[in-house]
């Protein structure tokens, strides 16, 4: 035998070893081999590099999805308590809550079950290349609209803005006077080149944790300046006793109940970053826990400013509170705390801006490019992307003066189809037939709830935009 032939039989008994990155799980029980029903599913819209990247912590997933939820509609709460009283308001926020985790739930159910790695994934699933469409449009459409309406609120927070042919002086002018750096164009440019552009050229959405982290404790400094007003008046004994029910006195006061729910039915849409968090975890199994967590954190925020917000300002709470805090306050040093909450919400709704910008880029590129390879490995396409989507939100903040009305109708209805219609028509269609009697009734009862509110919202703003307009003949 030959020095060779033996080589070869020492081969033969010491084949090589698999990788465990190519290993297959297996399970063997009672001398059967079981192999998995679904392989590992190939992520082909994600944004990172495996090589370079070991996976997302599980905090840092958590504070990108509770900044995916809290938004500029955190101001709109304390108004939804002086309509429904804090006993049906705070229950209401909870019930939404819970909704949300039961739709979000059936997204990464039927997601797992069909080996896709995107909501457009599981769309396309259940409806085919149209449904993705549809999928990729509302979302274009939802998140275009809210960032341009987070412009329009830095722009008035921090230059001011023109009502009734009144101005009304920003942060800035009231500091240092009005001057042309710290006029509303010049202020918008600055923080679009300076903030929004740098915050949008990541890849990885893992890479906004801190300025996430950073946004939910401005939500918080909002908070305690809230609560501390609360108590320093509540020791005066200026703080009048809260509803905890509705005041129901006539039709209209009925009517003022339904026009509510569209703010605590979108107060908890994320469902468009949900899988593209899980895709950079490092341990995705721990998706559902992150789920779980910003949900059980943004309750408790809504549930604090809404209780302190409705507490402060009773039944003069405007629609949107940060309205209430161009007034004296009662107390010492009101106009700095005033300052301190209108430029912590402005920087808040700056750190915002990329998480809501990083699903719309990804969603444009996949309607625009549906056979494309992934966006992050075209440099080229991703800027281009980028910069126009920028300044598109820079334009339709600055020159088109009803384009708030517009993305009041358009803005409600597609958050509600993402957060609550879409997964639930993906588990009525059930395309893998795992959806159980359970699901299906929920999904029903979403579906009811979802189109109710966007007829209430449709209607109520088209009714509040006709009287604005005819206001002025009368």
């Amino acid at each position: 035998m030959t020095i060779r032939e033996i080589n070869n039989q020492k081969k033969a008994k010491n084949p090589p070893k698999k990788s465990k990155k190519d290993a297959v799980p297996i399970t063997i029980v009672d001398d059967y081999i079981k192999a998995p029903l679904l392989l590992p599913k190939k992520i082909e819209n994600n944004s990172f590099n495996h090589q370079e990247f070991n996976g997302a912590s599980f905090m840092g997933a958590v504070f990108n999805l509770s900044t995916t939820i809290i938004g500029a509609g955190i101001m709109a709460l304390p108004a939804t308590m002086k309509v429904l009283g804090l006993g049906l308001g705070i229950a209401l926020i909870v019930f939404v809550a819970f909704l949300t985790q039961i739709s979000v739930g059936m997204l990464l159910k039927f997601s797992k079950v069909c080996g896709a790695d995107s909501y457009g994934g599981v769309m396309r699933d259940a409806f085919g290349d149209m449904g993705r469409s549809v999928l990729q449009v509302c979302v274009v459409i939802n998140n275009v609209g809210v960032l341009i309406v987070y412009m329009i609120i830095i722009g008035d927070v921090l230059s001011g803005t023109f009502s009734n042919g009144i101005h009304h002086a920003g942060v800035l002018e009231g500091w240092f006077g009005e001057h042309w750096w710290n006029g509303r164009f010049f202020v918008l440019v600055a923080i679009t080149l300076g903030v929004f552009t740098p915050l949008a050229c990541f890849k990885r959405i893992d890479s906004l944790r801190h300025t996430s982290a950073v946004a939910v404790l401005l939500a918080f400094v909002f908070l305690i300046i809230t609560a501390g007003v609360v108590i320093v008046k509540g020791c005066k004994g200026t703080i009048a006793m809260p509803r905890l029910l509705p005041d129901v006195s006539d039709l209209n006061s009925i009517w003022a109940l339904f026009t509510v729910v569209p703010v605590l039915v979108t107060a908890y849409v994320c469902h468009f970053n949900v899988q593209s968090i899980e895709n950079e975890l490092e341990n995705p199994s721990e998706i559902k826990s992150v789920v779980r967590t910003s949900l059980a954190l943004c309750s408790a925020i809504y549930i604090a400013i809404s209780l302190f917000g409705f507490l402060l300002f009773g039944d003069s709470t405007l629609d949107d509170v940060l309205a209430n805090f161009n007034t004296d306050l009662g107390i010492p040093f009101s106009s700095q705390l005033n300052d301190a909450v209108r430029v912590s919400y402005a920087l808040h709704l700056m750190l915002v801006f990329p998480i809501i910008f990083h699903p719309l880029r990804v969603n444009l590129d996949g309607l625009l490019f549906p056979s494309a390879p992934p966006l992050a490995t075209d440099n080229v396409r991703f800027g281009l992307i980028t910069a126009g989507l920028v300044s598109v939100v820079f334009l339709g903040a600055n020159f088109i003066p009803s384009i708030w009305d517009a993305f009041q109708f358009t803005g409600a209805t597609s958050a509600v189809c993402l957060g609550f219609i879409f997964p639930a028509a993906i588990a009525l269609r059930d395309s893998q037939g795992m959806a159980s009697n359970k699901n299906k009734i929920l999904a029903v009862i979403m579906v009811g709830l979802a189109v109710f509110a966007n007829l209430v919202a449709i209607y109520s703003d088209a009714y509040a935009i006709f009287k604005k307009n005819s206001s002025p003949r009368e």
